[in-house]
């Protein structure tokens, strides 16, 4: 088959058309073409593919006036306007009675910068030597339609000294130009027929047979085919939903609740002491609103913490800050939430989750962010034990696509005793994946649960960074399509 029987007959009638005119904007092509100047350019970029002919293509750079650019122009720039006023050293605030304060605070920067004034204690003192500057013969070159820069006569470093000021703008024009090769022109001399050509095929022809007289246009079998990205679930929230439907065939209540907590229900109804180093600005987010505190409960809360309440223990001490657990915070945590739900529901059974967002005042970088998921849960029964949490874990895990689990002792103020659930992962070892434990009684008895509360909070980012192969955090929360469209919906 010879390239002329690989030619569309758009890509003919614009070889026929460069032959002619030897190159053209694409406007030009489309008046000598006779095609839609959208058909001529997909057949001219079919062209440059067989080397028939050559796109260029040039970006041409225009500037124009912005609105405060005009104004400026009309009445001259903030520093000629105060240098031309400015007769005898004078203070900042008496220019200030003569202009607004936002004219003298830009002008104050330029008049110092180009050695017109400068500044002493206050007192604006001219220098005498003022010469036009560059600026003000650019901005005086322009007109009312936009320029480029050959046609304003200046360099580049006072453009870009005006763009920083925007007082001009930059406007980018792209241009094609079409041009035909030499292997194009021969082709075109030999002569090109221009047929009607078949697409598809349709019932009339077939049921016709007009079809074998037609000529169809050629596929090329070659050329890879742009890739298709099917709709589909964020990565992160695939896991989230993943866990989410585990805990929920497991028999578990999902529970929700506010961003905003008291720091009573964040801290001091889980015995954390009100010292603790998590209270402090490096960690918790304080917020400048106060709450009612809970009526019912922060009597035996407050006994609690200082002196052990009517169980044995011994407290933290001290006077308890009713003042001080009234503060509003960002949740540090979602044990928050967990343990208000405990507080409404004092009778076994309980079993609920809650996998939603924490806050911390973190630095960002690939392994922590100062907002994250976490996924908590708790289960209240009689005879729960130590090991029916290990087991309840170990089976999540299992289910997440984890074979080896294994818990590490641990401490956490609300919970003895306490483990750190791991997970073993290939090239990594074992990975740490969260807290949990058995609430201590400081923790249950003054929200009156009497039966033995398991508790867990595990992070949900640092799982789902194991599961999609990630090395930095913030990939998870940053529209990047590229990642999205390319990230495996199932990996085995």
């Amino acid at each position: 088959m010879s390239i002329q029987d690989n030619l569309t007959i758009n890509e003919k009638k614009v070889l026929l058309a460069l032959e002619e005119i030897g190159s053209a904007a694409p406007e030009r092509l489309e008046e000598k073409s006779g095609l839609q100047v959208d058909a001529a350019m997909q057949a001219a970029f079919m062209l440059e593919e067989k080397g028939l002919v050559l796109v260029s293509e040039k970006v041409l750079e225009r500037y124009s006036l912005t609105k405060e650019g005009e104004e400026y122009t009309k009445n001259g720039l903030p520093e000629r306007q105060i240098i031309d006023f400015l007769k005898n050293p004078t203070s900042l605030e008496e220019l200030r009675s003569h202009f607004s304060p936002q004219m003298v605070g830009i002008a104050t920067g330029w008049l110092v910068k180009k050695g017109w004034a400068k500044v002493e204690n206050g007192v604006m003192v001219p220098s005498g030597k003022v010469n036009a500057g560059k600026d003000e013969e650019t901005l005086a070159a322009f007109t009312d339609k936009a320029k480029i820069l050959e046609e304003i006569g200046a360099d580049q470093g006072t453009i870009k000294d005006l763009l920083k000021r925007k007082l001009i703008i930059k406007h980018e024009e792209k241009s094609r130009t079409v041009s035909i090769t030499d292997a194009g022109n021969a082709l075109a001399t030999e002569g090109l027929v221009l047929e009607e050509e078949i697409a598809q095929l349709t019932p009339d022809l077939l049921k016709s047979g007009a079809w074998k007289e037609k000529k169809f246009r050629p596929y090329r079998l070659d050329i890879t085919p742009k890739p298709l990205y099917g709709a589909k679930i964020h990565p992160y929230r695939r896991l989230i939903e993943q866990m989410r439907q585990i805990f929920l065939e497991m028999g578990f209540s999902e529970i929700k609740g506010g961003i905003i907590q008291s720091s009573f229900w964040n801290f001091d109804a889980l015995f954390q002491p009100q010292d603790h180093p998590a209270r402090d600005m490096q960690d918790t987010f304080h917020l400048g609103s106060t709450c009612q505190l809970p009526t019912e409960y922060f009597e035996e809360v407050a006994a609690m913490h200082e002196h052990g309440g009517e169980i044995d223990s011994c407290g933290w001490g001290g006077t308890w800050d009713k003042e001080l657990a009234r503060r509003n915070v960002l949740r540090t945590h979602t044990t928050s939430v967990t343990v208000k739900y405990l507080a409404d529901h004092p009778k076994s059974p309980v079993k609920a989750f809650c996998i939603d967002r924490a806050y911390r005042r973190e630095t960002i970088d690939p392994t922590h962010t100062p907002e994250f998921e976490q996924l908590e849960g708790v289960v209240m029964d009689k005879d729960m034990s130590f090991a029916d949490l290990l087991g309840l874990l170990a089976e999540f895990y299992h289910r997440m696509g984890f074979e080896e689990v294994r818990f590490r002792p641990g401490y956490f103020p609300y919970t003895e005793p306490s483990v750190e659930p791991e997970v073993y992962v290939d090239g990594l070892g074992w990975v740490e994946l969260g807290g949990a434990g058995v609430f201590r009684k400081e923790v249950t008895e003054p929200l009156g649960i009497k039966d033995p509360v398991l508790a867990w909070g595990l992070g949900v980012s640092r799982l789902a960074m194991l599961k999609l192969g990630l090395k930095d955090l913030r990939l998870l929360y940053q529209s990047d399509i590229d990642w999205l469209r390319k990230s495996e919906v199932f990996r085995t």
